[in-house]
Order: structure tokens, then C-alpha cells, then sequence
């Protein structure tokens, strides 16, 4: 496996993505640019009620990247505040109805259910996480942001964000990758020695 990062572009659009999706590793570094949406707890119910009553989503999901994220309001000249990763667990009771809508990257910070990761293989997408506590940083490669749905949610509105080289790293893939239990294992290895 290369030390280089990974580009990808969002959303995942055509065969050529999506095998580029269902590449990726855990452990794999990657650099997102292109559009993502930014959803936490509220938006997330919001959505799977929507889709239950046969409406659609607040944004095109086919190939979508959902960014578990609440950003903070911007300072004049600054284009969004601190956007940090939230604790995505929160969001494992929703994501595999949008997976089943075409949303095929997800990032946040924290491990996964069994459900989620079984989705992921299913639907051949991918959960990505972002370094939590630095979401001053994380900010600087957004070139862009709106809101797009729930504005009444405030910083938990969907927002639709345009990124730059953001980093993230590969915890969950599409064969069942898991970073955090291989890196427990590998832990224990290096301390058994």
C-alpha cells in the first residue's frame, strides 16, 4: 500500500468512481474534493422519514458523500466556521437507508455498527474519518458552503459544501476492512513482542 494519498473525487459518479470506491482499503489515506453534504442526528431522521413517506432526499444521492458534521457559523470573510466530525454512531440507526438511495461515502469519527459495515459491503461504499479536534483546520478546505435543507436545525442544517484536498482516512471498506479492529490486533502484536 502507497504512503501517498488517494484522490477522489465527489460525488461518485460513472463505473470508474464507483470502482475506485470499492478499491479503497482501511488505513488508506485519501484527499476529498468535489461536493459533500454536512448531516447530523435531526437531519438524518429528517431524511429517513422523508424517504418513508416516498419523498426524496434534500440533495442528488446517487454517488453522494455525507459529512457527519455540525459547522459553525462563519467569521466575516470566512467562508464557514469550525466543521469538525461528530461522533458517527449516532447516525448507524440511518445510514443503510441512505446507502440504499446511492449515498456512498460517509465521514465522521468512530467506530461503526455490524449493520452499517454489512450496508457498506452491500451497497460497495466506504466511512471515512476526519481527525476530531481539528476542525479549524478541516475548515480550510472548504471552498464553499450553503445550507440546502432543515435550515431550522441551525448548524445541524444540510449544508452543501465544496472541499478542496480534505483528508480523511479509509476505516471501513466495502470488503469488510475495519481500521479500528486491525489496529487493536496490531497493538497487541507489537506489545506481545
Amino acid at each position: 500500500m502507497s504512503d501517498e494519498p488517494i484522490r477522489l473525487t465527489l460525488p461518485v459518479t460513472g463505473e470508474a468512481d464507483a470502482e475506485a470506491i470499492r478499491a479503497l482499503r482501511s488505513g488508506q489515506r485519501v484527499l476529498l474534493s468535489g461536493t459533500l453534504y454536512t448531516a447530523r442526528d435531526a437531519a438524518h431522521r429528517r431524511m429517513v422519514e422523508a424517504l418513508a413517506r416516498g419523498e426524496e432526499l434534500p440533495f442528488p444521492s446517487e454517488g453522494a458523500a455525507i459529512y457527519y458534521a455540525g459547522p459553525s457559523p462563519a467569521r466575516p470573510g470566512r467562508v464557514i466556521g469550525s466543521a469538525g466530525p461528530t461522533t458517527s454512531s449516532r447516525m448507524d440507526a440511518f445510514a443503510p437507508a441512505l446507502m440504499a438511495q446511492g449515498v456512498r461515502v460517509m465521514i465522521g469519527k468512530g467506530s461503526r455498527s455490524a449493520e452499517v459495515k454489512e450496508a457498506l459491503r452491500r451497497y460497495g461504499a466506504v466511512y471515512l474519518v476526519a481527525t476530531g479536534g481539528a476542525a479549524a483546520l478541516l475548515a480550510r478546505r472548504i471552498k464553499s458552503a450553503r445550507v440546502v435543507a432543515y435550515p431550522d436545525l441551525g448548524a445541524e442544517a444540510v449544508h452543501e459544501l465544496v472541499v478542496e484536498d480534505f483528508p480523511a482516512v479509509v476505516a471501513n471498506d466495502s470488503a469488510g476492512g475495519d481500521l479500528y479492529t486491525e489496529g487493536i490486533r496490531a497493538y497487541r502484536r507489537e506489545a506481545d513482542v
